[in-house]
């Protein structure tokens, strides 16, 4: 552990915070300092079922980590729908902020956090973990900096998590006055999420939801599909574009696939949200694939493997980067990271985008920077 790690306290005791916790202990530059509940009980039992050190401070509400001034980095995992009021409230206490995905209902709440913590000088980051693991570094390499794969033309990402009958009547993400947005929020951010890395973070056109999506009683959504369509606006007499599939669901079983299709290759990958080993994980690839002469098979034997080996967990690693990004800011005046809250802003606008267009019915919506519109 490094000699002035940063310390992080836990705002709510849900189940993610119970790896997020782990993810603190195991990185090398940060420390758990204190963890709040609703009550003390609750942040007491939430010690003894995680094994923390009796030098964790446990706290009986959530203001009493914000006005802890050893307290630098608030992880904040409640439901979407308390995240604008206390992540604000960190804000304006000085803590930078670790906020669980989906970071807010809408937009508009999203800005308010956002600017909250630029006029505050705190930085901000989401729960997205995938993006902080090595693999997905490698893949980067593949699609942009070499420029290997060619352009992208294509994406397919799901995200599904077959719910069973606790689920559909306990869990806050199933309740519209928690966490309204349902499967859109909690597992379409990773589809949009790789849908906007593919495209180095451009933004759609526009997007279309498909008349799939299905909601409970509630009015929440359970499953949802996508297409987000991308046009280039250059003189060419044939106009490129990029189309990405997304499909999120709690009636699927478990599957978080991605594939990107690009001019020169493919990229495949099965486990892209959390890999099938903590430690290693790899993708598959295609360079120059074709069909051979009576299409009876491939001109290539299978897809070449690439293994990435990862020396922490990548929620680790995510807490790693900033806890770098926090001393930084601490111990040098660094300036925040803009990369961080520009790309959950970017996720937070295509997820408006899509839930509009499901309240209309599926009527395309176009996108800018800063708003969604529709015909």
């Amino acid at each position: 552990m490094a000699e002035h790690p940063i310390r992080f306290g836990i705002i709510g005791c849900a189940t993610i915070a119970t790896k997020v916790a782990r993810a603190i202990n195991l990185a090398p530059n940060s420390l758990l300092y204190a963890v709040g509940s609703r009550s003390i009980d609750k942040a007491k039992s939430f010690a003894a079922v995680n094994g923390l050190s009796d030098t964790v401070k446990l706290y009986g509400s959530y203001d009493q980590v914000l006005d802890d001034p050893c307290v630098d980095v608030v992880y904040l995992p409640l439901p979407t729908s308390l995240h604008v009021h206390w992540a604000v409230l960190a804000a304006r206490k000085k803590k930078h902020l670790l906020l669980e995905k989906p970071t807010a209902l809408d937009l508009t709440e999203l800005d308010r956090i956002l600017e909250a913590c630029e006029s505050n000088g705190v930085q901000f980051m989401d729960g997205s973990m995938w993006l902080h693991h090595p693999r997905t570094v490698k893949m980067k390499e593949m699609l942009f900096d070499s420029g290997l794969l060619g352009q992208v033309h294509l994406i397919h990402s799901t995200a599904t998590s077959m719910g069973m009958t606790e689920f559909f009547e306990n869990n806050i993400r199933v309740k519209a006055d928690l966490d309204a947005l349902g499967a859109l929020g909690d597992l379409g951010w990773y589809c949009i999420g790789a849908t906007l890395w593919s495209k180095n973070y451009k933004l759609p056109t526009s997007v279309t939801a498909l008349p799939d999506t299905l909601k409970n009683s509630d009015g929440v959504i359970l499953s949802c599909t996508a297409s987000l369509h991308y046009y280039d606006d250059d003189d060419q007499p044939i106009k490129k574009s990029t189309t990405a599939i997304i499909h999120c669901s709690f009636l699927s079983y478990t599957c978080t696939d991605l594939s990107i299709s690009a001019s020169k290759g493919s990229l495949h990958l099965k486990d892209f949200i959390i890999p099938f080993q903590e430690d290693s994980a790899f993708f598959n690839y295609t360079l120059d694939a074709k069909l051979v002469e009576l299409h009876i098979g491939w001109n290539i034997v299978k897809p070449e493997k690439v293994v990435v080996d990862c020396e922490l967990p990548q929620e680790a690693l995510m807490v790693q980067e900033l806890a770098r990004i926090v001393e930084g800011i601490k111990k040098s005046g660094c300036r925040p990271d803009s990369k961080w809250p520009e790309i959950s802003r970017k996720t937070q606008l295509v997820m408006d985008a899509i839930k509009q267009c499901v309240d209309l019915g599926c009527k395309p919506v176009y996108l800018t920077e800063n708003r969604t519109h529709y015909n």
